[in-house]
């Protein structure tokens, strides 16, 4: 079985970990976080894994999983290339990948250096809780990129594991993110839009959790049932652009910044309802 280091380990790195342990895909080696504390605590939430304080004290593995934040990543390249420059254990055969949605597997040029074959894995998955995440996970979208024998690789870990894989190019990871950022990341901040301004307009509070159960389970339904176009309601979905101008005052009036995604909201709601029509 194919040995796995992680360098650095968050839900993204722990839900990975664990389901791989578990599906026998890799053995979980050597686990790198911020602080040893934190390394204990995701080897126990692998159920694997041992706890390391540096770079230099992991040892050579078949697998590098870098599950670090965005920025970390290039410096944190480096310093693994650093640390294992010398090291004949390693080579052609060593895959290093990044968990990243929105940055390549150039991220990882310094590890290139030394052979290593480098790669990105993106899955489509909120990772609320580690619990959450290994339960929802069959059938979850995972985007690859990078060299052809590391993505080969991961294909088969990450199909393994209940993923459905697929291809992104290097180019067109910043918009591939950003589409999942507007599926996921925007709707909570939407409905918080939407709470703050009914209790503006003297909603009962006790109303609200009601409200927003109803309200966005009809909305997945409609979505997922007919699709985006034919889900689509209320005046854009009518052509009602003089309500649609009425309405945008009264937002911009209460908060400048929802005013403004409201009129971009509303363009780009009146251009679906226009194709849905066409």
């Amino acid at each position: 079985m194919k040995t796995l280091n992680l360098v650095g380990a968050g839900r993204v790195g722990q839900t990975l970990a664990r389901l791989w342990q578990q599906q026998g895909t890799f053995a979980v080696q050597d686990v790198l976080t911020s602080s040893p504390a934190s390394a204990q605590a995701a080897c126990a939430a692998i159920g694997a894994g041992y706890p390391v304080e540096s770079l230099q004290a992991m040892r050579p593995a078949d697998v590098w999983m870098l599950a670090v934040p965005d920025t970390a990543l290039p410096p944190m390249a480096q310093a693994l290339a650093a640390a294992f420059a010398a090291s004949s254990a390693l080579g052609a055969q060593t895959v290093a990948f990044h968990c990243s949605g929105a940055l390549g597997s150039t991220q990882l040029a310094p590890l290139v250096s030394l052979g290593w074959q480098t790669a990105s894995a993106h899955c489509i998955l909120s990772f609320a809780s580690v619990d959450a995440a290994v339960a929802q996970f069959p059938g979850t979208a995972c985007a690859l990129e990078g060299h052809s024998r590391a993505c080969g690789l991961l294909r088969a870990a990450f199909t393994a594991i209940g993923a459905r894989c697929f291809d992104v190019a290097t180019g067109d990871k910043l918009l591939y993110h950003a589409a999942a950022v507007f599926a996921t990341n925007f709707l909570p901040v939407l409905q918080s839009v939407a709470e703050d301004a009914w209790r503006s307009t003297g909603v009962p509070a006790e109303l609200i959790p009601g409200l927003r159960a109803r309200l966005l389970a009809h909305a997945v339904h409609n979505i997922t049932t007919l699709g985006p176009a034919a889900a689509l309601t209320g005046p854009a979905a009518r052509g009602d652009t003089a309500a649609i101008a009425r309405q945008a005052l009264a937002v911009a009036a209460w908060d400048r910044e929802a005013g403004a995604a409201y009129d971009a909201l509303s363009a780009l709601a009146l251009r679906l309802a226009s194709q849905a029509k066409s």
